[in-house]
């Protein structure tokens, strides 16, 4: 069976008929809408870790005041300090942190895309 390649020139794209989709459809159809779970769960991960890599990496390097500008972050994370313990207390928060924000994002995209498409 012989296989039948179509070369892409000028007058092939000017022969598409009006039946076949028009562009505005074939990016519809690429489109696709956000999994908030698995969004959440990602953003939620790179949160924690974020904050659970740099309290460990500060404990590593030392210093007579170890991390005193992530210290702030106990002022919102109640039980966060620059400790070991603490970076475990951060891991936690940084990943509700980042799953509700990563969820509220997809949301508001999956939101924005319908209105915006609703026809």
């Amino acid at each position: 069976m012989p296989i039948i390649v179509r070369a892409r020139t000028k007058k092939f794209f000017f022969e598409m008929s009006k039946n076949e989709p028009t562009l505005e459809k074939i990016i519809m159809t690429r489109l696709t809408r956000l999994n908030a779970l698995v969004s959440g769960l990602v953003t939620g991960v790179i949160f924690g870790l974020i904050i659970f890599i740099a309290t460990n990496w500060l404990l590593l390097k030392g210093g007579d005041p170890v991390g005193p500008h992530l210290a702030l972050l106990g002022q919102f994370f109640l039980g966060y300090t620059v400790s070991f313990g603490g970076s475990l207390v951060g891991l936690l928060y940084g990943f509700v942190t980042g799953f509700i924000l990563g969820y509220a994002v997809a949301v508001l995209y999956n939101f924005f895309l319908r209105l915006r498409h609703s026809e």
